[in-house]
């Protein structure tokens, strides 16, 4: 069965998650700018854009748990995802700074005085170098130390779930589920090989 999905999965071009990923963006702001986004638009734009980011973080960091657990492999797709998720923390940032806060020296501000803004952009940071070298040309470049350098994602994922958690007013079980999410797949990951193999039997 899962050769079957491998199968049908090596057939799906990579484009067309670009395509399907990236999509929902502008129907976002389409409905934002007609009104369907409630009576404050471009809080619930920042609050969608920022809610896709962490979907896609989740999925990229899904992919290597999925292929040592269930066998499923994802990894063509893994940079594809990474990418997407860039895209919707860039958006993200993007509405906050120009349709929310509008004033530049307000921006820089709200990061030094605000903690989970704070934390935010230090996430946003973290994925910068990331995208920028996400090309064969940089995995050929720096060699073993690409490898090195894209683990930044796990922290960058980790401070993205602490912003949402920082954000919300009060006690929301929402935020609390990414972080959890989060953490159970960097969690994974530290299993040995060994325990890996036999919690993989176990499960089939």
């Amino acid at each position: 069965m899962g050769e079957r999905i491998n199968g049908g999965l090596r057939r799906v071009p990579t484009w067309a998650l670009y395509i399907l990923g990236m999509l929902p963006a502008p129907w976002l702001l389409w409905q934002g700018a007609t009104g369907a986004l409630g009576v404050e638009p471009i809080r619930a734009l920042e609050h969608e854009l920022g809610q896709w980011a962490l979907w896609f973080l989740i999925a990229g960091l899904a992919v290597t748990p999925l292929r040592r657990f269930a066998g499923l492999n994802l990894l063509k797709f893994r940079r594809a995802l990474g990418l997407i998720a860039f895209y919707y923390v860039f958006c993200h940032l993007l509405v906050w700074i120009v349709l929310d806060v509008q004033i530049l020296g307000q921006v820089w501000a709200d990061i030094a005085k605000r903690p989970y803004i704070t934390i935010g952009m230090a996430a946003f940071v973290l994925l910068i170098p990331l995208a920028l070298t996400s090309n064969n040309w940089s995995v050929r470049k720096l060699g073993p130390r690409w490898r090195t350098l894209h683990k930044a994602v796990y922290a960058a994922a980790v401070l993205g779930a602490m912003h949402f958690v920082m954000l919300v007013k009060g006690f929301q079980i929402e935020p609390l589920v990414y972080l959890g999410i989060i953490l159970a797949l960097l969690g994974l990951r530290m299993i040995p090989r060994k325990r890996r193999v036999a919690v993989r039997q176990t499960a089939g």
